[in-house]
């Protein structure tokens, strides 16, 4: 058994997705610190088969293997709220990574739990912001959880010494891992994320080959695309007239959206610690599903409730970000946000297009869009001489305020 901090760790429940960094943190764990570990692998729809970790964690001794279907879950417990909220980091990052941590963290204090751990470990770097996202999720859940960050304790500082480890200690690599693209990923059934190396220079752009959900605008269809999403209280619940669970839903927007070329974003980004990074993310389906919800909303929401909703989702969308979405702030934030959706249900219609994503059609049964009160045409409910003392009230104001300058 090995020590933290003084603290004895006797068993450990690492995430684990059998890639090279988390598959060299799996032998570390147990040379280091003596102990037991423990895998758990999520499958969030990133794209890959997650069962070969199953073998490898085999291979390195683990004889506690969690693998975990989580796309529901994923999809209905963390994307619906936050995607209700209209979440947007920095104006525009739709937090396909940041959304995913507190399941993953949640989940893996469960396994602990269960299997009765004693501690976490986790393989983001000292440098991001997943390490603080996990890690104030763990103590959110399990004030008591003792974790382990190897990026933050070994010397293994480079991925020439990651590689030289791992022959060392006769972990199976993947073939491709020496000639790897220049940039990591990190994928799920929101988004996929490239960053590092040949991204790191803001003015590079990226190679097209780089992109796996979604073709080059260019290359997109020479005619558009309509897609038609229905909504029930603020959230998705079928595309095109075919009702779908939620993860097979957002699935089925990504390909719509993918082969319009559409959801690519190139950001720089301020990270929580302090630094700024450059990320290139894809989001098909979150780009057009947010896009089909406030148009919804636009029919739905009183005017009072919505700006107020918009006010408050950059502050929303930093709690995601920033890794406290278990915090009461957010629980109350999403109190309001959710209270507000009550109305929004209909159909949204929009206009897929190389590249370009537009509404071109919004209906609900809870609309507070009136014809007879909007119309240019002449009207009996609506007396447009009682504009002139709503105009001159609004005006008291800065009348008063040039008089006082005279």
């Amino acid at each position: 058994m090995g020590e933290t901090s003084g603290q004895t760790i006797s068993k450990v429940v690492l995430a684990y997705s059998g890639g090279l960094d988390t598959s060299v943190i799996l032998r570390w764990l147990q040379e280091t610190y003596r102990c037991e570990v423990v895998t758990f692998t999520a499958d969030l729809g990133q794209g890959e088969e997650v069962e070969p970790a199953r073998e490898k964690a085999r291979l390195l001794g683990v004889r506690e293997i969690f693998i975990d279907d989580l796309r529901d879950e994923f999809v209905r417990d963390f994307v619906f709220p936050m995607f209700r909220a209209n979440a947007l980091y920095e104006g525009t990052y739709l937090l396909g990574t940041s959304i995913a941590r507190p399941l993953i963290s949640k989940r893996q204090i469960e396994i602990a739990e269960q299997v009765g751990a004693d501690a976490v470990a986790h393989g983001a770097t000292g440098k991001g912001n997943d390490q603080v996202r996990f890690e104030l999720a763990y103590y959110a859940l399990k004030p008591d959880i003792k974790v382990i960050a190897p990026w933050r304790e070994w010397t293994l500082g480079s991925r020439t010494a990651l590689l030289d480890y791992a022959e060392k200690h006769q972990i199976p690599i993947r073939k491709d891992k020496r000639g790897e693209p220049p940039y990591s990923t990190d994928a799920n059934l929101l988004h996929i994320s490239y960053e590092g190396k040949a991204l790191e220079d803001p003015w590079v752009e990226p190679d097209e080959d780089m992109f796996t959900r979604s073709v080059a605008p260019e290359q997109a269809p020479d005619r558009p695309t309509y897609v038609e999403i229905d909504f029930e209280r603020g959230d998705p619940v079928a595309v095109d007239g075919e009702r779908l669970p939620p993860a097979a839903l957002l699935a089925r927007l990504n390909e719509l959206a993918g082969a319009n070329g559409i959801g690519r974003l190139d950001l720089v980004e301020n990270r929580f610690v302090g630094m700024k990074s450059r990320g290139v993310y894809e989001t098909p389906g979150g780009t057009i599903w947010q896009m089909a919800h406030r148009a919804l909303e636009s029919l739905t929401l009183d005017r009072g409730a919505m700006h107020l909703k918009d006010e408050l989702m950059p502050r929303y969308a930093e709690l995601v970000y920033n890794g406290f979405w278990f915090s009461p702030e957010r629980l109350a934030l999403q109190a309001l946000v959710d209270q507000t959706q009550d109305r929004v249900t209909g159909t949204a219609r929009l206009k897929l297009f190389k590249g370009a994503a537009s509404v071109v059609g919004r209906k609900s049964p809870n609309s507070l869009y009136r014809l007879d009160y909007v119309t240019f045409e002449e009207d009996q409910v609506y007396s447009q001489a009682d504009a002139e003392g709503f105009i001159k009230l609004n005006a008291l104001r800065l009348r008063l305020a040039r008089m006082a300058q005279a």
